[in-house]
């Protein structure tokens, strides 16, 4: 039997770790890391090595399964699109566009064919309803660089291997492996910091195994992130720390920001946040007069009531100490794919704009076309024009992840029709009347066209599938694409080259037409000739790179990148580190950073009127989320290899909460919220900070229906049905999941 070895960048988290895959005929025999990627250079973790089992899991699906008589049962796959066709294009037909709705889930980001054909799907489908992963995640952070930055993707990230100085909050990079910060091995890059005479300090209610390796560590009060950074603006103004430096001519607002922080004074904000004064001045200072530092925040400072506030003030004070766009500062990546902040005239764009439509029944406001996907149970359970009736879910299991779960769970039920893309039948796919499998990551070529806008280096890596698809087995692209022809009014029979074709000659026909395109004016045929054999997200993504920043413009630039030198380069191409960008990256229309925007300096008085809610103390609990480095996503649970070992799902909490509440280690614990109770072990531990209980995200693996062998044996808790849907950022939509007030108790009282 034939024995190989492959390289790929592992496809679970953010990190995009390379790999070396030793193989025997169809099986996986080892897997470590690549030495010689030239980003991670031979750093892996735990999940990279559940890619053996996810590839052989006989849960995962391996043909489309349809609903007869009230049951999923395997079906071909023209069986599975002509009940689609039907039914589909039934509530289409009789109740228009909106009544059907689009969840797409994490890992359509971790995906190449999802992330380039997904929205071609979205796009023929035209519907309003719209949901993702995106507002229970990072979309505050979106819309703050949105609005000071010009693009969604003009994220600055921490230059981790130059600077000197790093303030983390709600993140913990040790067992996230980074986030909105594409980076392998942070744990290395982090203790380099430290060993090279820097410091690392880390905010977190939760002493994290991260800011337990840190140069200090402070406790924060859940949802006050953005109370600690004012405070740390209105130190810089007072004391006379603000060094623009060379942006001040590229910078709007910063008188404006200075009246918005003076009521934010440390000492008024220490009650507050919990941080007390004299550790707020302080570390102002040291950002300050360190040469190259930076802030980073990250999930915690996202998922809570004041997210976007929390995201814009890392910014600012990133720019005011004279950090942002600066080597060991908070820089912006370039990727080789191209991105919005890389195309157009450089320095000035159109911005972006938020809020154009809302939700039906909440009216709460779109934000990059997506409406909050907390919206998505009311949308469904509301009668009305443009009730929801039909879901698509494509890689998500919304059940678990978004808020209030178990509402969302009873609202699937009174569908007219759904159908799902995915490898499980999960807690959210069992409700499907289609399911539609994709193929093992081992089975399909990949690159990453999302996270490497976020890298703390510029690379570009394209791995090729390990192994060839079974015969009756269809590409995720191809099944997307039939998708949109039944989306589209075509039917389910449509020729899926052809359409391929057309959504490739509709992009060669932008860029050509576009004035700022290296390809401007060039005859689309001879463009189209140059992509050829190649179809699929091969085609477009060697467009993408021919035609990006480093790219050779279909033979302008003779040592441009394709996609035939990355294929050539299994280890990946090293573009360099990250450079100063400003004012080229900018997108604004006035060509400026806009420090103060007016949506985000309107909602500054919502922050200051919650300045005396102690709703976090006096003895009352809030919720908090919780990461594991074996848990990305809840798909996860069904690999023993991630899951084994001492159960994970725990509520943790304080000694001092948990002797005031009688509640010992292991006992069962009851934890109630406005929406729901869960109930599961209790972990008493003082890396928790009092006030506070930590819930892990993803588990509730106990319902009738789900196919997950391995995970219902570790069922856990679902967090989310605490999380309360009517919470929400209000200007991103983002779900509040931590800050959340509950009420812990035991479950058994003694006795």
């Amino acid at each position: 039997m034939h024995a190989g070895t492959s390289y790929r960048v592992c496809p679970l988290c953010e990190a995009t770790c390379g790999l070396e895959i030793r193989t025997r005929g169809r099986e996986v025999i080892g897997i470590r890391g690549d030495d010689d990627d030239v980003f991670s250079r031979g750093f892996i973790c735990p999940k990279a090595y559940a890619l053996k089992e996810l590839d052989a899991d006989p849960d995962r699906l391996r043909a489309p399964l349809v609903r007869r008589n009230g049951t999923l049962e395997p079906a071909t796959w023209d069986e599975a699109f002509a009940e689609i066709e039907r039914r589909l294009g039934a509530v289409i037909r009789e109740r228009g566009r909106d009544a059907v709705a689009v969840y797409l889930g994490n890992p359509s980001v971790h995906s190449l064919a999802l992330s380039l054909y997904g929205a071609v799907f979205v796009r023929a489908l035209g519907t309003k309803n719209v949901f993702s992963a995106s507002t229970v995640d990072q979309m505050p952070k979106q819309v703050a660089v949105g609005l000071m930055f010009g693009t969604m993707l003009s994220t600055p990230v921490p230059d981790l291997d130059r600077t000197d100085y790093l303030l983390m909050l709600g993140a913990n990079p040790f067992v996230s492996n980074g986030s909105l910060m594409t980076a392998p091995d942070v744990p290395g890059r982090l203790r380099a910091i430290r060993q090279r005479g820097g410091r690392v300090v880390v905010v977190d209610p939760r002493r994290t195994r991260t800011a337990t390796e840190a140069s200090e560590h402070h406790f924060i009060r859940p949802g006050t992130d953005a109370y600690f950074l004012f405070a740390i603006v209105h130190t810089l103004f007072a004391e006379g720390l603000v060094r623009l430096g060379r942006l001040a001519e590229h910078t709007v607002g910063v008188e404006r920001v200075e009246a918005l922080a003076r009521p934010f004074a440390p000492e008024v904000v220490a009650r507050r946040c919990g941080i007390d004064a004299a550790t707020i001045r302080r570390l102002a200072r040291e950002l300050a007069t360190t040469e190259r530092a930076a802030v980073y925040g990250r999930i915690g400072t996202c998922t809570q009531e004041f997210g976007t506030l929390a995201s814009w003030l890392v910014d600012v004070i990133n720019l005011l100490t004279g950090h942002l766009d600066e080597l060991g500062g908070a820089m912006f990546t370039r990727a080789a794919t191209g991105s919005p902040h890389t195309r157009g005239t450089p320095g000035k764009g159109k911005g972006v704009r938020l809020g154009r439509r809302r939700s039906r029944v909440r009216e709460a406001p779109e934000v990059y076309g997506e409406l909050p996907c907390a919206c998505l149970a009311e949308e469904i359970e509301t009668p009305g024009d443009g009730q929801i009736r039909a879901l698509v879910t494509v890689a998500g299991n919304p059940v678990l992840s978004t808020p209030n779960g178990e509402r969302l769970d009873r609202a699937l039920d009174t569908l007219e029709f759904m159908v799902s893309l995915d490898i499980y039948v999960n807690e959210t796919t069992r409700h499907a009347d289609v399911v539609l499998p994709g193929l093992s990551p081992l089975e399909q070529s990949h690159y990453d066209v999302i996270l490497r806008q976020l890298a703390i280096r510029n690379v570009a890596t394209y791995s090729p599938a390990t192994f060839e698809p079974p015969a009756d087995q269809v590409p995720e692209w191809r099944t997307l694409l039939r998708l949109a022809a039944i989306a589209a009014g075509q039917g389910d029979g449509a020729d899926v080259d052809a359409l391929d074709d057309f959504v490739v000659a509709q992009r060669v026909e932008q860029d050509v037409a576009a004035p700022a395109s290296p390809i401007h004016g060039r005859n689309p045929a001879e463009i189209l000739a140059a992509l050829a054999p190649r179809r699929g997200p091969e085609r477009l993504l060697d467009l993408m790179l021919r035609t990006g920043p480093y790219g050779d413009a279909f033979g302008a630039k003779s040592d441009g990148l394709t996609l035939a030198h990355l294929e050539a380069r299994p280890h990946g191409i090293d573009l360099g580190p990250l450079e100063p960008r400003i004012p080229e990256v900018l997108r604004t229309p006035s060509g400026k950073i806009e420090l103060a925007p007016e949506p985000i300096v309107a909602d500054v008085e919502r922050l200051r009127a919650a300045l005396d809610d102690g709703a976090s103390a006096n003895g009352k609990m809030v919720l908090i989320g919780r990461r594991d480095l074996r848990s990305n996503n809840s798909w996860m649970h069904n690999l023993h290899v991630l899951v084994k070992g001492n159960p994970r799902c725990t509520a943790q909490m304080n000694p001092a909460d948990a002797a005031r509440l009688g509640i010992a280690d292991g006992d069962v614990t009851r934890v109630t919220s406005r929406v729901g109770t869960i109930e599961l072990p209790a972990e008493v531990t003082d890396t928790v900070m009092p006030g506070v209980v930590s819930i892990p995200h993803g588990w509730g693996h106990d319902l009738r229906g789900v196919r997950l062998k391995v995970a219902a044996e570790h069922a856990g808790a679902n967090s989310n049905r605490l999380a309360d849907e009517l919470a929400l950022d209000p200007l991103s939509g983002n779900a509040v999941l931590n800050g959340l007030p509950v009420a812990v108790e035991r479950a058994t009282p003694a006795g």
